[in-house]
């Protein structure tokens, strides 16, 4: 595992925000020539999925952070936004397992997000 760069931080920190079911960022960069990163979120429902995009969106565009296209967000099941690197994807529980990102990338690293995820909990919160 391999720490979060820098210019990882304004997406994830994003992303975090909106507390997902999980969250896997996978180093491609030595295996693709489209992205450096995907980011894999799952959410828990379609309503999620669309909300978790939305929220994404609108999110990076106030650090002035704009998405080359975005796929799939009205539909609920799976969102792609893509910022060139990172590439994100958001799926409901079901469409994740099915698609499988995490297995057909297993070759790829995985990059350490705990820092993400202990940074924005809240000291109440027992989770």
């Amino acid at each position: 595992m391999t720490d979060p760069s820098e210019e990882l931080t304004p997406y994830l920190s994003v992303v975090f925000g909106r507390k997902p079911r999980s969250v896997t960022a996978i180093d491609v960069r030595s295996l693709t020539s489209y992205t450096d990163t995907l980011i894999i979120v799952e959410a828990g429902s379609h309503r999620q999925v669309t909300s978790l995009a939305e929220n994404i969106v609108t999110g990076l565009k106030a650090k002035n952070i704009l998405s080359l296209g975005t796929e799939g967000i009205k539909e609920g099941e799976w969102a792609l936004l893509d910022y060139g690197s990172p590439i994100i994807h958001i799926f409901e529980t079901k469409a994740k397992a099915f698609y499988d990102l995490e297995g057909l990338w297993s070759d790829a690293p995985r990059l350490d997000l705990s820092g993400f995820e202990t940074a924005l909990k809240s000291p109440k919160d027992p989770s």
